[in-house]
């Protein structure tokens, strides 16, 4: 049972609100999703670049929206496994967007990739993330 972005949404208001404080969902498709995280002064390390963990969070993140897109809301989807290769580093000044694509969906596993940029550089990715989740068993959400 699929779910819209306005589902995701309100979901996430309703029980986990401090995930929308940095981040909004842009887009919600068949297997995919795109975020942008808004880049603030405490995403920044020395060097005037973005820290890993806010890129890290922003992946996390679209993962889990592409996943609830797909599959329904289903809260208690979690994390496996993350992978992230840091490619150039990002524009301190700039926003950033993640842009993931499910790559296989079964039915206890959701293998994810996830794409990220500067927005003013769509063409140059500053990292590239894969992941894993583990999705419970029907009875538990």
């Amino acid at each position: 049972m699929r779910s819209s972005k306005q589902d995701i949404i309100d979901f996430l208001k309703r029980d986990f609100a401090p995930s929308l404080a940095n981040c909004e969902i842009e887009e919600v498709t068949e297997k995919g999703a795109s975020l942008v995280w808004r880049v603030g002064v405490n995403d920044l390390r020395p060097g005037n670049t973005i820290s890993g963990p806010t890129i890290m969070t922003l992946a996390d993140f679209a993962m889990y929206a592409a996943i609830l897109g797909e599959i329904g809301i289903v809260g208690l989807a979690v994390t496996t496994n993350m992978n992230i290769n840091f490619l150039r580093k990002p524009s301190a000044d700039q926003n950033l967007r993640g842009i993931c694509k499910l790559i296989k969906v079964g039915k206890a596993l959701i293998v994810a990739e996830v794409w990220i940029y500067s927005v003013d550089q769509m063409d140059e990715p500053v990292a590239h993330v894969t992941g894993t989740y583990s999705i419970p068993p029907k009875n538990q959400k």
